[in-house]
């Protein structure tokens, strides 16, 4: 037993004061171990040279496809629907059946028709007859000049009669030829908004057909992108630039999953004019679609290669430090000091980022580390005002992708 715990026992009115300084000793030998824990060393990052490279300078605008003809059917007579021929959602052909309405009251009516055209041409018949009995008689003064001139006038009227009544007819035999409704170009067919039984009239939009082979994309461009490429559409209207100029540059669409689309487009149209509203101009694109994977009102977005940066700085996307709107790196010394610097960035490129502004070829920039060093400049901030945070640096090696591993 510890001398103090003795004399305790012996005295129990120190047992309070030895308990005391046995509590001091112990916080003491805690003071001394945490005293002799090391300081932690350098931080060790991993650091990528900024390449120089000629990039492609790629543009990417939200799209939304169309097909380039949308028929809306409607019939041209009123009557009810008896029969959808079509099924909802399938390929139709131009000249296929789609609906059937009831055709009783036309066919009734054409044969009215018919009837009022046998019925004036029978007096059309009678009034010749009597012209050309009555011409040589009143050439012989054998009957009066007026009998002649009212049965020539009567063969005049006859004559326009029959014209109307076939006219009549035809419109007939049309408003029964009309009760087929037919689609007028080939495309893919909606859900009919007509059920069997409706009565159906010319305001009434049965359905809609949409030609989805080849199928466009339309797009806004800002006006200031639209005066970059604006002479080659002036030269394009003006008949001075081959219209392949504009097909010629490969259009690539982007689905909503994020996918390419396998097969590329070129630029049909710019349009007429640019929105007051919005500062920008539509431009449309038309793609291969004979699979019909692409459908009308679907959403995207186009990708257009408008040149090469030449000698375009990269750094690795992981390297950039986003500050609100504003961007920085770590960049280190010869002699493996960090220090943050101040960039601004241009367009990303698969796994990296072109620098516009802040570095130079050569500079060696941490890619991962950069919250070691961020915590260690924050513990000692004094290292930033004589030269920068000490590091050890390591080489950083870009991960394969996925894309990149299948191809090997």
């Amino acid at each position: 037993m510890p001398q103090e715990l003795k004399t305790a026992v012996r005295f129990p009115g120190m047992l309070g004061t030895s308990i005391g300084i046995v509590s001091l000793l112990l916080t003491l030998a805690a003071c001394e171990k945490q005293e002799e824990k090391p300081k932690p060393g350098p931080p060790e990052v991993l650091v990528a040279e900024v390449a120089q490279q000629n990039v492609p300078v790629v543009r990417e605008w939200v799209a939304q496809l169309n097909g380039p003809v949308n028929a809306d059917i409607t019939p041209k007579v009123q009557g009810y629907l008896l029969r959808q021929d079509y099924q909802n959602g399938f390929f139709v052909k131009k000249g296929q059946l789609l609906f059937e309405l009831d055709p009783r009251q036309y066919q009734a009516a054409l044969e009215e028709a018919k009837a009022t055209v046998a019925a004036t041409e029978a007096n059309l018949a009678r009034v010749e007859a009597d012209v050309a009995r009555d011409t040589p008689l009143a050439a012989q003064n054998a009957i009066p000049q007026k009998q002649l001139d009212n049965d020539q006038a009567n063969q005049k009227s006859w004559q326009a009669q029959v014209q109307a009544a076939k006219a009549n007819e035809q419109n007939a035999e049309l408003n029964l030829a009309w009760t087929k409704i037919y689609s007028p170009i080939d495309g893919i067919a909606g859900v009919a908004n007509s059920q069997i039984g409706d009565l159906v009239g010319t305001t009434t939009k049965m359905v809609t057909v949409s030609q989805v082979n080849p199928i466009w994309a339309y797009y806004n461009v800002s006006e200031s992108t639209f005066l970059s490429f604006a002479t080659k559409v002036t030269g394009i209207i003006s008949g001075k630039v081959s219209r392949n100029t504009l097909k010629s540059t490969p259009v690539e669409y982007i689905q909503a999953n994020g996918e390419p689309y396998p097969q590329k487009g070129e630029i049909i149209y710019v349009n007429r004019a640019i929105g007051t509203q919005t500062g920008t101009i539509q431009m449309a694109a038309e793609f291969p679609n004979p699979d019909a994977v692409l459908r009308p009102g679907g959403f995207g977005s186009i990708r257009i290669t408008t040149g090469v940066d030449q000698g375009a700085l990269l750094v690795p996307q992981p390297a950039v430090i986003e500050v609100q709107t504003d961007y920085q790196v770590i960049v280190l010394t010869p002699d493996n000091k960090a220090r943050f610097q101040p960039v601004k960035m241009g367009d990303r490129v698969g796994a990296n980022w072109v620098v516009t502004e802040g570095l130079k070829p050569g500079d060696r920039v941490v890619v991962e580390g950069i919250q070691k060093v961020q915590q260690f400049a924050a513990a000692a901030p004094e290292l930033m005002k004589t030269g920068g945070v000490p590091v050890v640096a390591k080489p950083y090696v870009a991960p394969v992708t996925q894309a990149a591993a299948g191809s090997n």
